[in-house]
Formats: structure tokens, C-alpha cells, sequence
């Protein structure tokens, strides 16, 4: 048996694929999260009186800055207290949601801040209702600034998925040890392995997203 082994590289291939399609069930979730949630938190930033936007600027500095691994721990074993008996991909889907909303946030920030002056003036003018000047002013001019951000945000979360393996969410890093623990071996097959799919789905992804900036910045 030499540095890499292909039996065992072919026994553990239907698992990793098994762990990458959760991987991308839980990018799924924790993307729809992120991006819905920081685009909330921008507009209230935006738009709420100060007895509002400092308690969430505080709540979204401290998730900012502290660990994800932290983070995912403490809401891991305070779920089961709070909630019960929780599925720990749903909790790893949510906690990497919220914890990348507060990144998101200021890129929506960065993007309505980047709408000129003359339209937030216009909008005022006109006395558009916010409703309509937020959806037909404001965020179609905002989202096209900030689309290739968000798509690179996105691919970061992608890439920390593994850490879920601390709570035991069924990735891959959670197959290959399964697999270690019952043959012991397969340690470089299955990371290697688990290296070489991650770089054949984000790399195509990661062009793109740089095409995309390019373009929408001419």
C-alpha cells in the first residue's frame, strides 16, 4: 500500500459524494439565510431611528467578531436545552446563515450607500412611498453594484461548511473519519479526495464570480 491507495480511494468516493450533496443542501440554506437576513439588517440600518440601529450594530459587531466555531458550539449545545432533539445540519445551516449575514449586511451597506445623492433627493422630492422607493429605486441600483461580493460571500460559506463536522453534520470531513474510525485508514484518501471535489465545485464558481464583477463594472 503506497502514499495513496485507490481501493480505498474508490470504497470512500460514494460517501464523499453522499457528504458533498449535503454540503451543498446546507450552502442552500445558510446562502437563502445570509443573504436574506443581512438585507434586512442593511435597510433598518438605513431607515430605523438610533433606538434601533445601535442594539443591532452591537448584536452584529459581536457575531462578526467572534469565532464561527464558537459560535456553532455554544448554539449546538444550548439547542438541545432550547429545543430539543435538533438535527445538527440544521443548526450548523443556521448558524453559518446568521453568522454571514452580519458580512453580507455591509456589503448591501456599501451598495445603498454607493447609490448617488441625487436619487435619495429625488425620492424625498417626490414623496415616494418607501415601500416603492426601496424596490424600484434604491435596490436594483444597490444589488447590481454588489452582486459579485455576494457571490464570493456565498463561496466562503461553502468552504467553512467542514467545520460542521464539530457538531456532526454529514459532510465530508464527517464521512472520512467515520470511515478512518472503522478501517483506520483513509485519512489521505478521503481528504484529498475531499480537497479535490471542493476545488472542482468552487473554482468554476470563483471565475465566474470574477467575469460577473468585471462586467458589471463596465
Amino acid at each position: 500500500m503506497g502514499f495513496f491507495d485507490l481501493d480505498t480511494a474508490a470504497e470512500l468516493l460514494p460517501a464523499l459524494l453522499q457528504g458533498f450533496l449535503i454540503i451543498l443542501q446546507i450552502t442552500a440554506i445558510s446562502s437563502v439565510i445570509a443573504l436574506l437576513l443581512g438585507l434586512i439588517v442593511a435597510i433598518i440600518n438605513k431607515s430605523a431611528p438610533a433606538a434601533v440601529t445601535k442594539p443591532l450594530f452591537a448584536v452584529t459587531e459581536f457575531i462578526r467578531n467572534t469565532p464561527l466555531l464558537v459560535q456553532l458550539i455554544f448554539v449546538w449545545y444550548g439547542s438541545a436545552t432550547w429545543l430539543g432533539d435538533t438535527s445538527p445540519n440544521t443548526v450548523g445551516a443556521i448558524v453559518l446563515g446568521v453568522h454571514y449575514a452580519t458580512y453580507t449586511a455591509e456589503v448591501y451597506r456599501a451598495g445603498i450607500d454607493g447609490v448617488p445623492k441625487g436619487q435619495w433627493e429625488a425620492i424625498t422630492a417626490l414623496s415616494l412611498p418607501q415601500r416603492y422607493a426601496w424596490q424600484s429605486v434604491i435596490l436594483p441600483q444597490a444589488l447590481r453594484r454588489v452582486t459579485p461580493a455576494l457571490g464570493n460571500y456565498i463561496i466562503s460559506m461553502f468552504k467553512e461548511v467542514p467545520i460542521l463536522f464539530a457538531i456532526g453534520a454529514t459532510e465530508m470531513i464527517f464521512e472520512v473519519q467515520a470511515y478512518s474510525g472503522l478501517h483506520f485508514s483513509g485519512e489521505v484518501e478521503g481528504y484529498l479526495m475531499a480537497g479535490l471535489i471542493f476545488l472542482a465545485a468552487s473554482y468554476p464558481v470563483a471565475i465566474l464570480m470574477r467575469k460577473l464583477e468585471t462586467r458589471l463594472g463596465n
